[in-house]
């Protein structure tokens, strides 16, 4: 190894690819058009900074791992050391069409080599500050999945025991679960459904205080000179409130960066997928690529757009006349608001309805 760094390495620029676990990081580094080293070590990042100031003294070291599990603390790590680091979304990470096999040891090498030939797409690595407000909209969408996994519990558990012909069919409101208590005390129900039933009414009730609690942080950073402008251009748009406009600017954070809208279009995965070869012209679903949460919000505000402004309304009906099928009719609505919320922001300008394009 020491021949390798003072004859072929010394002085210059070494591509490593780094695939990331939970106990164990696996590394691949190429200079050179070839591989010279590889190795494993624990994941902690005090041991991959060792390895790279040991083995590759006055390199030009540049990292590449895909986002996911490690976040993005390790990019902030190699940054403030003065290593370059490139962010790459998994999903756009190039191999080869006949590769059957797949492991770290695969992986690694595969990202050093498309760090070597420049054939990556980079992460928008957001600032700390926004990644831990950010956290506060996940932690919404996380709490509100939990109080819908315990209503479910909830209402199994009362059909498992037969209980549940003495109670409303179908969908309940909130309403239904806090008179529950009080329904059931005029059961004859054991101890012991009574102590598992008042049980997960008081995760529900817990809940739904955390809930509140996270809600009323968003409301405050709604507030804060940062986010209050967006806010309130995006409060203009037809069925976008202040929660959604709070959770779509922590998500998005500055659009400038997207130069055109069809790239903005895609990175949201509102555009149809594309299987087209030759002659063949194959258009699917559209693509799914980015937040699911953030789609929701935008088809969420669309069924409420149409309602109100004119143009988004033809928009919809002209698809629905074309398809047949309202969901493709929203989803294009979707993504014509996602573009008309990108043009606004972008000219800091609020919506006005009606307006043809």
């Amino acid at each position: 190894m020491r021949k390798v760094q003072t004859y072929v390495v010394k002085g210059k620029e070494v591509f490593v690819g780094l695939e990331d676990s939970k106990k164990t990081w696996k590394v691949c580094v190429r200079s050179g058009r070839r591989v010279i080293h590889e190795s494993s070590m624990p994941a902690k990042y005090e041991v991959l900074r060792a390895y790279l100031r040991n083995k590759f003294p006055e390199c030009r070291i540049q990292v590449m791992y895909e986002a996911g599990f490690s976040g993005f603390w390790l990019h902030d790590e190699l940054v403030g050391d003065g290593i370059r680091c490139v962010v790459t979304p998994p999903h756009t990470v190039t191999q080869e069409k006949c590769q059957k096999q797949k492991n770290d040891r695969i992986d690694c090498r595969r990202l050093s080599k498309n760090l070597e030939n420049g054939d990556y797409r980079r992460c928008a690595v957001p600032d700390k500050q926004r990644r831990e407000q950010r956290q506060v909209s996940r932690l919404y969408g996380q709490v509100h999945k939990d109080i819908t996994a315990v209503k479910n519990r909830i209402r199994r558990a009362l059909e498992y025991h037969g209980l549940d012909c003495h109670f409303p069919a179908g969908r309940w409101a909130d309403g239904e679960y806090r008179t529950l208590e009080v329904r059931l005390r005029a059961l004859d129900i054991s101890p012991s459904r009574w102590f598992c039933f008042t049980s997960l009414l008081a995760q529900l009730a817990n809940l739904r205080s955390q809930k509140k609690t996270v809600l009323l942080e968003l409301r405050r950073l709604a507030r804060t000179q940062a986010y209050r402008p967006t806010v309130k251009i995006l409060t203009s748009v037809p069925g976008i409130g202040t929660l959604t406009a709070i959770r779509l600017a922590l998500e998005w954070g500055d659009l400038r960066r997207f130069k055109r809208k069809e790239c903005f279009a895609s990175f949201l995965g509102l555009i149809p997928g594309d299987h087209s070869s030759g002659e063949q012209d194959r258009k699917g679903h559209i693509t799914k690529q980015g937040s699911r949460a953030v789609r929701r919000w935008l088809i969420e505000s669309s069924w409420v757009c149409i309602r109100k402004d004119p143009v988004m309304l033809a928009k919809y009906n002209q698809v629905l006349h074309n398809s047949g099928d309202q969901k493709k009719a929203i989803v294009a609505v979707a993504r014509k608001l996602a573009l008309r919320i990108r043009a606004l922001l972008i000219a800091q300008q609020p919506y006005v309805v009606g307006v043809l394009e």
